[in-house]
């Protein structure tokens, strides 16, 4: 279990879900992870805030227009318009400019050059999530990309990522590891390995006890498989996608 509520530029900040059933989709998640969602006024737009033990560690809100169900992962930063200067500098897509969210922070949306969405957020009275690696809460974020090596090039110059990667056997693509300051921070997979027609996207997983038990249980609340569990040489993982349409993973790391 992992204390996040010190704010760290150039990582993984918080996470959210925009569903087309926010109301459904809060019902789903505090179920499945045990999130006691407090629930904002008209100003949010009905945005929930997620908790687990009293800390923040997920938001939920509505989607826009035919917006399909996703989860968002954002990126630390300390100034969100240099951030979408890097960007546009870099070859991505400022897909909405900087802006101010209540008291709370400034965000950013962008996508990277081979289509992901992605956001960053700028803390003011909210850092982020404040717990991470526990159960229910924020544990790994993966990128599919169809342009991997443009994707990555492009994660160093925005965010000053370093990278490792890792041969996946005979056959299959190197899996990379982003780094900060030599701490692994997240992931990038080549598209060849996930199923045709699947845009370029960053998947959220979120740490569980047992990865079998907690996808059972997804799939008895209306989810559906679109990876079973299996293991990988870190642990268990397994990908559902929630009733309303969006993806998410279930991780369960070994012990380092």
């Amino acid at each position: 279990m992992a204390d996040a509520k010190t704010f760290v530029a150039d990582i993984p900040a918080w996470i959210d879900l925009s569903s087309t059933d926010k109301a459904a989709a809060r019902g789903f998640y505090s179920k499945l992870f045990g999130w006691k969602i407090d629930v904002g006024g008209p100003e949010t737009h009905e945005y929930g805030m997620a908790k687990i033990g009293g800390n923040f560690v997920a938001g939920i809100g509505g989607t826009q227009g035919d917006q399909p169900s996703a989860w968002m992962l954002y990126i630390g930063t300390r100034d969100a318009d240099a951030v979408a200067k890097k960007v546009e500098a870099a070859g991505g897509n400022v897909v909405m400019p900087a802006m101010d969210v209540l008291d709370s922070g400034r965000m950013a949306v962008f996508q990277d050059p081979s289509g992901a969405f992605f956001a960053v957020w700028q803390p003011k009275d909210m850092n982020g999530f404040e717990l991470k690696n526990a159960p229910g809460s924020y544990g790994w974020a993966e990128l599919t990309s169809s342009a991997i090596d443009k994707a990555k090039a492009f994660y160093t110059k925005v965010f000053g990522w370093g990278q490792k990667d890792s041969p996946m056997g005979e056959g299959n693509p190197p899996y990379t590891e982003f780094l900060h300051e030599g701490q692994s921070i997240a992931g990038a997979w080549d598209m060849a390995s996930m199923p045709q027609g699947m845009p370029s996207a960053w998947l959220i997983y979120f740490t569980v006890d047992d990865v079998d038990k907690a996808n059972t249980k997804a799939l008895d609340l209306g989810a559906q498989q679109m990876m079973e569990p299996q293991d990988f040489p870190g642990g268990r993982f397994s990908i559902v996608i929630d009733p309303q349409g969006a993806g998410f993973g279930l991780l369960k790391m070994q012990p380092r």
